[in-house]
């Protein structure tokens, strides 16, 4: 057997015994690295983040950031029991942090620790822009990205060393070698980052919509972010789709996500 056969065979082992479901597609994901493995480390790295930058308590941005958060907590909370996953949420920690920084961000870790920075309020604007930014970051989390990006990485690292122990004895094994990694990264690794972009946007909606949010305040949003200027990759060079797409996304799914909100008894939105 050589090394190809024995590659391929460790590749399909891998995708046979290390899956988890997304409760939310019902699709099996990639989960090679498990979440008692990563929810620890990244409480770790959380803790140490807060006590590396400077938190903000007690101001009404800060309040609304904490508000907003137990809403789409809830909201996620409701869902999943509803889908048949009460309990999914066992080993989160939810934590909802703003933080001084001009940066343009937010993002949650796995298991529920989220970071607003203070540099991302005058675009959220309001309430409803907060559950927006929230929805999707919460979504992350809940859809374990942080999970399937670890694994699809590792997935990257095995593949390179196949292609590098199947080249070694070619005196072009370099451009081989190179040529896979821009490949891979290009046809593979962003791709996979979009889709999860794209995905945490859709779950979002309706966990802001379940929350008492308007979804198509998620539009209005990526429009302000679309005049922050700046240039952009090309998005099929970008780890994130394109705001435009975004933005055509959101409109389409929006009617969805608030038909899904009247499941739960929700039938007004806060804009």
């Amino acid at each position: 057997m050589n090394y190809k056969q024995i590659l391929s065979i460790a590749i399909v082992a891998i995708f046979m015994v290390a899956c988890a479901t997304n409760p939310f597609t019902g699709k099996s994901t990639l989960a090679l690295v498990p979440n008692s493995q990563i929810l620890p480390m990244a409480f770790q790295q959380y803790d140490q983040f807060l006590t590396e930058n400077k938190v903000i308590n007690g101001t009404p941005q800060a309040n609304m950031v904490k508000n907003v958060g137990q809403k789409i907590s809830s909201a996620a909370e409701r869902y999943l029991t509803a889908n048949g996953y009460a309990g999914y949420l066992t080993d989160y920690r939810w934590e909802y942090n703003l933080v001084e920084d001009p940066a343009i961000n937010a993002w949650c870790m796995p298991g529920g620790k989220i970071v607003f920075y203070t540099g991302i309020m005058p675009i959220a604007q309001n309430e409803a822009g907060v559950a927006a930014i929230m929805g999707h970051e919460v979504a992350h989390a809940l859809a374990n990205h942080g999970q399937q990006r670890m694994s699809a990485g590792q997935l990257q690292q095995l593949a390179a060393v196949g292609v590098a122990v199947g080249t070694a004895s070619s005196e072009n094994a370099a451009i081989y070698n190179q040529a896979f990694g821009v490949g891979s990264n290009v046809l593979g690794m962003l791709p996979f980052s979009r889709s999860h972009e794209t995905e945490a946007d859709r779950i979002g909606l309706t966990l802001m919509a379940i929350a008492g949010y308007d979804p198509l305040v998620g539009a209005r949003l990526w429009e302000r972010m679309s005049q922050q200027g700046g240039g952009a990759p090309p998005e099929f060079l970008s780890t994130h789709p394109a705001n435009q797409t975004r933005i055509n996304n959101i409109m389409q799914w929006a009617p969805e996500a608030r038909a899904e909100a009247r499941k739960y008894g929700v039938t007004t939105f806060k804009n």
